[in-house]
């Protein structure tokens, strides 16, 4: 049995608890620990509590929820670009594996629903399919 770390961004909080359910979900059906359960403001800030969360000894892997709207401008689809390349940087760093369960960048709010539980288990799937074999 692995443990792991999820960390959620609050913006969306009613789609973040249900992310949620379903990550601690999967995450018993495959056999995982949620030791630890991160909010944070938005996606910007995921990157260094996903970091501390890998610096944890007890750590085995970690996953980032939540998501990143259409918006006006282009700022979204530059912060999830940032953000997923950071996540994928540290999955290197530190050897361990990052599953990234964020919708968007650029989704559409009528696209928001039938995606949160499907990416959220996606995601905590990906950690347990790239944790080193015991």
């Amino acid at each position: 049995m692995a443990n792991i770390g999820i960390v959620l961004g609050r913006f969306h909080r009613t789609q973040g608890e249900e992310m949620l359910a379903e990550a601690r979900a999967v995450a018993e059906c495959l056999d995982l620990t949620v030791v630890a359960e991160v909010w944070v403001p938005g996606s910007m800030e995921k990157p260094l509590a996903i970091k501390r969360l890998l610096m944890r000894h007890d750590i085995a892997g970690a996953v980032a929820l939540g998501i990143i709207e259409n918006g006006e401008t282009s700022h979204g689809l530059v912060m999830g670009h940032a953000v997923v390349k950071s996540l994928i940087d540290l999955q290197l760093e530190f050897m361990k594996p990052v599953g990234v369960g964020i919708l968007g960048p650029g989704i559409h709010p009528s696209q928001i629903a039938p995606r949160v539980r499907p990416y959220a288990a996606a995601a905590v799937e990906a950690v347990a399919a790239m944790l080193p074999a015991p």
